[in-house]
């Protein structure tokens, strides 16, 4: 039906608009006489199809307008919503809250958003002043109403009023602290009403946005992961920390802060909630810490809830959410409010919700069953974890990287191959859960590149919980073939870069954990069966490796008393990977090259000489190997230890 992929295109391209469509919101219909497809709520318009639609009856629909409700707000929404429910033809879809309000326009095409420069007007102080040369006569102009059927019934009622005046609908509904409906009997003639707006109100503003990204100081590793601790008090939270001109004009003072510090529409509400922390006793990061404890306990006791957006002067804003999923939805719903507060300026000054208005969006059903969908569900043995893992863009690291995304994890690909990871973590963020995946280009043989990952990690995240020390080589060769820089580089990456890895991640680990005594950290060296046993003309891997455990025991007697369990993985042979297989330096080319099987000729008899030694006859995978990282991390009571997972080539004594 031509008139429902219509539908579907204008609304994907409004919603991968960001200047338009904030966290997924906004709505979308197309109206027949007997029907209405309107956006069911928890789809998101720029990924929308015809399945993202809820169809109703028109008729059935109609009955809200003439029906009597209950004077109780709460009984009466209840009412609203079976009605709602029972007017609707695809039950497996619930349709937005304003679909009365598109019912009742009388054009085909509803497309109703909230634009940060139509925002910036209507959630200004004179907006009335400009609503004319901005938006035409022809507009219609609601001042602020609770959403749902008070608004309907007072948008219905002022519809009645302009046809009779004009003889027409508008095509132009605006309201006040909430955005803009534009309708039309074609997709076109509405993107043309939004273009002649949108360049209106830009010629009109007098100080256009600075959306200049800063880089967030040093000193966040030193401050953010006691937070996430602090506020991680019913479960594991992710915190976005971002720096930018539009947050350093908002940062600077109380008297600056204030310009953001009440809402000014429900989305920022449903979202963001109502009220916010700003700190400024940040003369060093434990006052920072002691400061943001004492707010933060005396915040959740006055609302009953936790904080989402806290502000730090000279660090930036935090964005607190259940998963890495919300906290970017907070980042980008309140840096929207920023901008609408910046460009406010132009119109009069901030306009923000009254109180009353603020406390009818926090209990509203509706609202709670977004910010519901909106926090995402809970599934997976590393839920919220957030975890680094060296190597990861391929291989052994990319195998356990990816299973432990899916099991819910944030995932740092720490790798240097910086082509090869960026697919990677690309590919890890196809798997649809609620964490989030980053690659950062690492050399873990650089105490310098290993500081500017844990920055970005905690700048993304928040904090870290696992470190997976998973990055290796192995140069074969005996003591003849194996040249001294091999040997040293083998042994540097290793043994040492180990040492380096667990140097760089600790002091994130400990703050978390002393401001949380229900937190465990882990570090987990993936070894090999070579640290537990020689290996003939591979001694450079299997000394590195051996070593790596000493490491392993030693850092775990030191690290026990900050809850932090050190563990090695002792993995057999990974025969699918690139590691084994590459026919140009695969260990199965390297081992024939180096006679490490005894007679052998080609590659096939090098496999099934290694696969002959295995009792239950099968390689190594990254999903055995994972299952041995979730035990460790779930087991509170295990460190310095080392596991074998070689389907029996190795028993331990």
């Amino acid at each position: 039906m031509n008139d429902i992929r219509s539908l579907v295109k204008i609304s994907r391209f409004y919603g991968s608009n960001q200047s338009m469509v904030i966290a997924g919101g906004g709505n979308t219909s197309y109206k027949t006489n007997e029907k209405l497809w309107v956006k069911a709520s928890g789809f998101a318009l720029a990924s929308i199809s015809e399945d993202g639609f809820a169809v109703l009856d028109r008729k059935k629909l109609a009955k809200i307008s003439e029906k009597e409700y209950s004077d109780n707000p709460l009984e009466r929404e209840c009412q609203i919503k079976d009605d709602l429910a029972d007017a609707t033809i695809t039950k497996d879809r619930r349709p937005s809250v304003e679909t009365s309000l598109h019912n009742l326009i009388a054009y085909k095409f509803v497309v109703h958003l909230h634009p940060t420069l139509v925002n910036a007007v209507m959630c200004s102080n004179e907006v009335e002043k400009h609503l004319e040369p901005l938006f035409g006569a022809d507009s219609l102009y609601i001042p602020y109403t609770d959403p749902g059927y008070i608004l309907f019934k007072m948008v219905e009622a002022e519809v009645e009023d302009f046809r009779k005046e004009k003889g027409k609908d508008p095509k132009v509904i605006l309201l006040q602290n909430h955005g803009i409906f534009v309708s039309a009997d074609t997709t076109q003639e509405i993107i043309d009403i939004y273009d002649d707006i949108i360049e209106k109100i830009t010629t009109a503003i007098k100080e256009p946005v600075n959306e200049t990204r800063f880089s967030v100081t040093e000193n966040v590793t030193e401050i953010v992961p006691a937070i996430r601790a602090i506020v991680s008090t019913e479960g594991l939270k992710t915190i976005k920390v971002t720096n930018s001109a539009l947050v350093e004009k908002f940062n600077g003072c109380t008297e600056a802060f204030e310009k953001i510090s009440k809402p000014f529409t429900p989305d920022i509400i449903v979202y963001c909630k109502s009220k916010y922390i700003y700190i400024d006793d940040v003369e060093t990061p434990e006052k920072t810490i002691l400061s943001f404890k004492k707010k933060f306990d005396d915040f959740v006791v006055d609302n009953g809830y936790q904080p989402k957006v806290v502000f730090i002067k000279g660090v930036g804003m935090l964005s607190i959410g259940e998963n890495a999923a919300q906290a970017n939805t907070v980042r980008e719903v309140f840096e929207d409010a920023m901008k609408i507060s910046w460009l406010s300026e132009s119109f009069g000054g901030q306009h923000f919700m009254t109180p009353e208005q603020i406390n009818f969006i926090d209990t509203w059903e509706v609202e709670n069953y977004r910010r519901k969908v909106s926090a995402g569900a809970s599934a997976g043995r590393v839920e919220n974890k957030i975890a680094i893992v060296t190597g990861a863009a391929q291989g052994f690291g990319e195998g356990i990287a990816r299973i432990m995304k899916e099991q819910g994890a944030n995932i740092i690909v720490a790798d240097l191959n910086e082509k090869v990871g960026k697919v990677t973590a690309e590919s890890f963020n196809g798997i649809k859960n609620s964490s989030r995946v980053v690659f950062v280009k690492t050399n873990v043989a650089e105490m310098d590149s290993l500081n500017k990952l844990i920055h970005k990690t905690v700048c993304e995240f928040g904090g870290l919980d696992v470190f997976v020390s998973n990055a290796g080589i192995l140069r074969a060769g005996g003591l003849e073939e194996m040249s001294v820089e091999d040997f040293d580089l083998v042994t540097k990456i290793n043994y040492s870069a180990y040492f380096y890895g667990v140097k760089a991640v600790t002091p994130v680990m400990k703050l978390q954990n002393k401001y949380n005594e229900r937190l465990y950290a882990d570090v987990i060296q993936i070894n090999s069966k070579s640290g537990l046993k020689g290996s003939k003309k591979n001694f450079a891997y299997a000394g590195g490796k051996f070593g790596g455990i000493g490491l392993t025991q030693s850092f775990a007697l030191e690290l026990a008393p900050y809850r932090i369990k050190v563990n090695s993985i002792c993995p057999g042979n990974f025969y699918v990977g690139p590691l084994w297989n590459d026919p140009e330096n695969g260990l199965f080319v390297q081992y024939l090259n180096a006679g490490k099987v005894p007679g052998a000729k080609t590659i096939e008899e090098v496999k099934a000489f290694y696969l002959s030694q295995v009792p239950l006859g099968k390689g190594c995978t990254p999903a055995d190997v994972t299952k041995a990282v979730f035990y460790v991390i779930d087991q509170e009571n295990e460190t310095g230890q080392a596991i074998p997972v070689s389907g029996g080539q190795i028993m331990l004594s």
